[in-house]
Formats: C-alpha cells, sequence, structure tokens
C-alpha cells in the first residue's frame, strides 16, 4: 500500500494534468480486475453459498425435531444387571463368574480376568 501511495505522489502532477485519462484507466483497470476476480472465484462462491444454505436447513430441521420420549438413550446406562437366571452356557456369564473368583488381572501375574 505504501508502494501504491509513493507512486501517486510521484505522477500527481501527470494526474492533474490528465483528470479524465486518470479516472478512465482507473473505472477500466478496477471494473476489469473485479470482473476477473469474480470469474475466476465463482465455483468457490457458489460452494460456500451452497454450504450457508444447508447449514440454515440443518438448523432448521434441529430446530424443528422434537425429541420423543419413547426412544431409548443413546448412551448405555452405567450399572445395569441381568434379571434372572444366567445360563452356563453362556460365554459371557462364564467369563463373569471366571473373573470373580480369579479376582482381577494384575501385571504380575500375566493372566486375564476373562
Amino acid at each position: 500500500m505504501q508502494d501504491l501511495i509513493s507512486f501517486l505522489e510521484t505522477n500527481s502532477a501527470l494526474m492533474l494534468a490528465n483528470p479524465a485519462a486518470f479516472a478512465s484507466f482507473a473505472v477500466l483497470f478496477g471494473g476489469g480486475g473485479f470482473a476477473v476476480g469474480r470469474y475466476l472465484l465463482a465455483e468457490r462462491l457458489a460452494n460456500l453459498e451452497s454450504r450457508i444454505a444447508r447449514r440454515d436447513e440443518e438448523i432448521a430441521e434441529l430446530k424443528t425435531r422434537k425429541v420423543q420420549d419413547d426412544e431409548p438413550p443413546m448412551v448405555p446406562i452405567v450399572g445395569t444387571a441381568a434379571i434372572g437366571p444366567i445360563s452356563r452356557s453362556d460365554p459371557v456369564a462364564l467369563a463373569i463368574g471366571r473373573a470373580k473368583r480369579t479376582g482381577p488381572a494384575t501385571a504380575n501375574e500375566g493372566r486375564r480376568a476373562y
């Protein structure tokens, strides 16, 4: 920006002598630069506009969606227990029983609880 200011200062006499030519070149090159930039960035602008529209649709959908009371929770409930007799052929039940008998595995023993 400083270079532009110093360029205008050094050529101020020329600009004041021919203001119409300076203004026409400024409009011509400024408008041309804007048009080229708009053409080259049109795809990026369209992409950003579609992302904004999609985000607005998602926000509207989330605002209108109501939480159903009938839905089970998404996070498992901690501390649940099985109700009723556990079959001895169930591998999970066998692993739990084995873990209760042997205790938690430690690094020194080199065995696992299951």
